[in-house]
Order: C-alpha cells, then structure tokens, then sequence
C-alpha cells in the first residue's frame, strides 16, 4: 500500500517570539520576568527579535520548541532524521505493532517508470508475503513451547505473536511506512533546515523539511524568517559539492516567504 507524507505540527511553546524576547532581555534588565513581559508589546517584539536573529545569538531561541506528527515516512527517512540528536523521538514499533499490511513509500525515480515501479511493487509485496508467513511459522514455535511450558493459552497468544512479529520484521524493506512524533527547540530546527533543506540532501527528508519549515514560519516567522539551506541568504556552504543552482534556491525560499506573509 502506497502512502504520502503527512506533516502536523501539533503543539509548540505559546508566544514564541515573545517568549524569547522576555528571555533574552533578562540578561540585561535590572527588572523581573513578570515586569518584562507585561511591558512586551507586538512592535519591540518583532525589533529585538530582528536584533537578535541578525546577530545570530541563538542561545535564548532553545526556550522555544516545536512537536510535530510525521506519518507516510520510510525508514530511510527515520534513519536520517535522528541523527539530528538534540531532540526527542517517539517512533511506531515494529516489535509491538503486527503489520498485516504495511505501507510503503516510492521514491520519485521509481514512480515515473512504469517497468521499475511494477518491479517495485513486487518487492513489496513479496516482503509482506515473506513476513506473514514468518510470523506464522514463528508464532507455531513459541506457542507450542509456552504451552508446554505451561504457560495459560491467552497469556501463551499475545506472548508468541510479540516475539514471532519481533524476528519477523526483519524482511521489512528501507521503503517501510512509519509514524513518528519529535519535539525539536528552534536552534535544533534552524540547524536542521540549513542541512535538509539543502538541494544535495535526500529527496524524502528534504520534502520533510520544507513542509516544517513552511508549519513553523506560520507561527514564528521572525525566528525562521532566514531559515533554510545556508545559501537562501547567503554564500553555498558546500564549497566544490555545490549544486550550482544557487538562483533558483533563493528564488524558491523567497517564494515561501512571500506566500506567509
């Protein structure tokens, strides 16, 4: 089964940027946090935030954080995702969840070419095949040993199933659907972006990534206002593995900010 990526940012730290503005300002301020705050309004929020983000003082932007649902992802992708580690990570189990149908992402060079996209397809299907009937043949071997062993019945049928599913997964491709919910501050994203949103990055992680970014400048736009590949707003950071498409890179993020504004 086929699936597409889905992208929810489900919670984040209410007023953001005024959050970060009261944080960074009570390095320098005789008065209180509660004093800060209340003297806080829309105009020197945006002034300091604009302040601080050009002067690249990112320390009080970690006050802020950002959870997001992610579902129509492979493994591929995952893998990728939690080497960004100043983060957490809830992520769908195989071990505890049987897949009687499992989902599959298609890269976009298999999904424009019909002959490799049926040869694609049956490599799914035939791992699906596989696992069931792993599971199965596993599933008969613990069972009979729990029981023997004088396990009750019920207890004996969720035990066989957990541990058969547990070897089972094994003949699960990289292609593999997963679900995935991570909270992440505002100083880890605008790393992330910088690196995923990169044309040389992975297709499927560099898809995640502009969908996130787009989420989250609805909500903290002075914050993200410059995020993205480092050559948005300004030189390639990729020196001789340069993809040499630096125009319409900026183009393309210039069009993002222009639609959210």
């Amino acid at each position: 089964m086929e699936t597409k990526l889905k992208v929810k940012l489900l919670q984040y730290t209410p007023e953001p940027e005024k959050l970060v503005t009261a944080a960074a300002k009570l390095c320098y301020s005789h008065s209180g946090v509660d004093e800060i705050m209340d003297n806080l309004d829309d105009k020197s929020i945006d002034r300091f935030i604009n302040m601080l983000m050009g002067l690249d003082h990112e320390s009080p932007i970690e006050h802020v954080s950002f959870t997001f649902g992610v579902e129509g992802v492979s493994r591929t992708l995952t893998h990728q995702l939690v080497r960004h580690r100043i983060a957490s990570y809830s992520q769908q189990s195989q071990r505890y969840v049987k897949l009687d149908q499992f989902g599959y992402i298609v890269p976009p060079s298999i999904e424009n070419n019909p002959k490799a996209k049926e040869k694609f397809i049956e490599a799914m299907e035939y791992s699906q095949k596989c696992y069931d009937e792993l599971a199965d043949m596993l599933y008969q071997d613990h069972f009979k040993e729990l029981i023997e062993s004088g396990e009750d019945e019920v207890q004996a049928q969720r035990k066989a199933e957990k541990t058969a599913i547990e070897d089972a997964r094994y003949v699960f491709p990289n292609a593999c659907e997963t679900k995935i919910v991570f909270t992440m501050n505002a100083r880890t994203l605008l790393n992330f972006f910088n690196h995923r949103c990169c044309n040389r990055t992975q297709w499927e992680i560099h898809a995640l990534a502009d969908e996130m970014l787009k989420q989250v400048r609805e909500v903290a736009p002075l914050i993200f206002k410059n995020a993205g590949p480092s050559c948005a707003h300004g030189p390639c950071s990729e020196g001789k593995m340069t993809c040499g498409k630096i125009n319409d890179v900026r183009k393309k993020y210039q069009s993002i900010e222009k639609r959210e504004q």
